[in-house]
C-alpha cells in the first residue's frame, strides 16, 4: 500500500518513519541496505570495514583487516585472525599451550556464527586439536547441526583431516603442576623444597584463575557481519565442563541486520544471562554498541548471587563484551576498569580502553 496520499505522509506512514529513525538512532544513514559512512556524536565518520577483539588480539585484527581489504568473506578474515592466537604457546587460554583442566588435559571450545546467511557452527570440550575455530566452521558448513561436543567433536574434526596433538605444552604442564601442588595443603600433591612453595602451600593459597579466551567480530566494507570466539575455558575446571565461549547467544551472537557482540571473562554468568545476544537486541533497539555492553553488564551484576560479590557488593569477577555495528561504530565494556580492547578501523591496529562499569 503506498503511504504517500496527495505527496503528503499520511499519520501511519510518519509514526512508522518516525519509529524506524529512533531504533536505527541519528548515528547511521541507510540507502536501501547500503549503510553510508555513519556520524558520531563528535561528527567523526566512522569507518568500513572494521574489526574488534579482546586485548589478546592485535595480530587478530592485523590479519583480518588484511583479509577484508582483499573482499575476503567476514568469516573467514575472523577465523584466519584467532588462529593467531590459537597457535601461540605463550597465550595460555586460548589453543596450544591453553591452561588444562584438573585433570591436565586441555579442552577447547569455539563457536562461529556467519551474519549474511545467520548460520552458526561450535564444538565444545574437544581435545587433541589446535584449531577448534576451524572445526566450529566446518561444523556449520559441512553439517546440519551447531554444536558437536566431546569424542564426537573429535572424530568429527579428524574424518576432516584434522591431525591430533599434545596441546599441553611444557610451560602449561609447569604451571597446572604448580597449582596441583600449592592449592592445597589437605591432598597429597607436594611442592619440590627448591621453590620454596612447600611452607606456602601449608596455608590456603589465592590464585589467579585464567578465563583468558579470544573474541573477534567484524564488519565489511558491504556492512556483513561475522564474529568467532575461542578458548581452552576456566583453568584447572572440572573436566567436561563448557562455558560461554561455545553457545550462540551467550560467548558469541551475530545479526546481519544489526551487528555482532562477544566476550571473555566468566562464561557461567554470561550463560546466566545470553548475553551477547541482548548485547545485539539492544543495538537493535537503537543503542550504541558501547552502551548497550554497559547495560548487559548491568544485568549481570543485578543477577549476580552473593557469593561471587565483594563486600561491597559488587559483581567480584572478570567479564568484557565487544560489540560492533554493521554502520561501523564499534565498542567495548568491562566489568572493572583498566580493561582494554583491540580494534582496527582502517587506521591501524590498537589498543582502546574499555568502558567499566565498576573503578578499582
Amino acid at each position: 500500500m503506498n503511504e504517500l496520499q496527495d505527496g503528503r505522509w499520511t499519520r501511519r506512514a510518519f509514526m512508522q518513519s518516525s519509529a524506524g529513525a529512533l531504533a536505527a538512532g541519528a548515528t547511521a544513514q541507510f540507502v536501501g541496505n547500503a549503510p553510508l559512512l555513519a556520524e558520531d556524536k563528535m561528527g567523526q565518520k566512522n569507518r568500513l570495514p572494521v574489526a574488534i577483539a579482546s586485548a589478546n588480539g592485535i595480530k587478530t585484527v592485523e590479519k583480518a583487516m588484511t583479509l577484508l581489504g582483499q573482499k575476503a568473506d567476514p568469516l573467514d578474515a575472523v577465523i584466519a585472525g584467532v588462529n593467531i592466537v590459537e597457535d601461540d604457546p605463550d597465550d595460555h587460554s586460548v589453543g596450544l599451550g591453553g591452561l588444562p583442566n584438573e585433570d591436565g588435559v586441555v579442552e577447547l571450545d569455539s563457536c562461529c556464527m556467519h551474519g549474511p546467511t545467520h548460520k552458526a557452527g561450535a564444538v565444545a570440550a574437544i581435545r587433541n586439536i589446535r584449531h577448534p575455530s576451524r572445526v566450529a566452521r566446518l561444523v556449520m558448513q559441512r553439517t546440519d547441526h551447531v554444536l558437536l561436543v566431546g569424542e564426537g567433536a573429535l572424530r568429527f574434526a579428524k574424518a576432516h583431516g584434522f591431525k591430533e596433538e599434545n596441546l599441553l605444552t611444557d610451560k602449561a604442564r609447569k604451571i597446572w603442576l604448580h597449582w596441583k601442588e600449592t592449592h592445597s595443603a589437605h591432598d597429597d600433591w607436594v611442592a619440590p623444597e627448591e621453590d620454596g612453595a612447600q611452607k606456602a602451600a601449608k596455608a590456603p593459597q589465592a590464585f589467579e584463575r585464567t578465563w583468558g579466551t579470544i573474541n573477534c567480530c567484524a564488519v565489511d566494507a558491504s556492512s556483513n557481519v561475522a564474529g568467532v570466539t575461542t578458548t581452552s575455558g576456566l583453568a584447572y575446571k572440572i573436566p567436561g565442563r563448557v562455558g560461554d565461549s561455545p553457545i550462540i547467544g551467550a560467548g558469541l551472537y551475530v545479526d546481519n541486520e544489526v551487528g555482532a557482540a562477544g566476550s571473555t571473562g566468566r562464561g557461567e554468568s554470561n550463560l546466566q544471562n545470553c548475553s551477547s545476544f541482548l548485547i545485539v537486541e539492544l543495538m537493535r533497539a537503537g543503542k550504541s554498541p558501547e552502551q548497550a555492553c554497559l547495560e548487559t553488564l548491568r544485568r549481570v551484576a543485578d543477577h549476580t548471587e552473593p557469593r561471587l560479590r565483594d563486600k561491597d557488593g559488587r559483581a567480584d569477577f572478570g567479564l568484557k563484551f565487544y560489540a560492533v555495528a554493521k554502520d561501523g561504530r564499534y565498542g567495548s565494556a568491562s566489568l572493572w576498569s583498566g580493561a582494554k580492547f583491540a580494534v582496527h578501523d582502517g587506521t591501524k591496529a590498537r589498543l582502546e580502553d574499555c568502558a567499566y562499569l565498576y573503578k578499582r
